[in-house]
């Protein structure tokens, strides 16, 4: 896909961008090559294939799941500015 200096100028006042002639050049040159980047990766067939969430083959540890920390409830609400029924309550920022 090949952009023309009208679309990367389009591109620049929407993106509220001030450029020049140079600038948007270089600008439409840059981002032909990306399409094209694309375009080839678009022409490969990826059809047997299966999807991947890691481009290597990875399994993240786990610890076993258990408490670790001593209830601190009354503690912490001891000393906030206001609680109601063991709520936080903070100023109200949005009407």
């Amino acid at each position: 896909m090949s952009l023309t200096t009208a679309d990367v100028r389009k591109v620049a006042r929407l993106a509220r961008l001030a450029m020049n002639d140079a600038e948007i050049e270089t600008a439409r040159a840059q981002l032909s090559g990306i399409f094209d980047l694309i375009a080839e990766m678009q022409a490969v067939d990826t059809g047997g294939i299966a999807p991947m969430s890691h481009a290597q083959d990875v399994a993240q540890r786990l610890r076993e799941d258990k408490v670790t920390e001593t209830n601190q409830r009354e503690a912490f609400q001891a000393i906030a500015p206001q609680v109601e029924a063991g709520l936080y309550l903070v100023p109200q920022v949005i009407e």
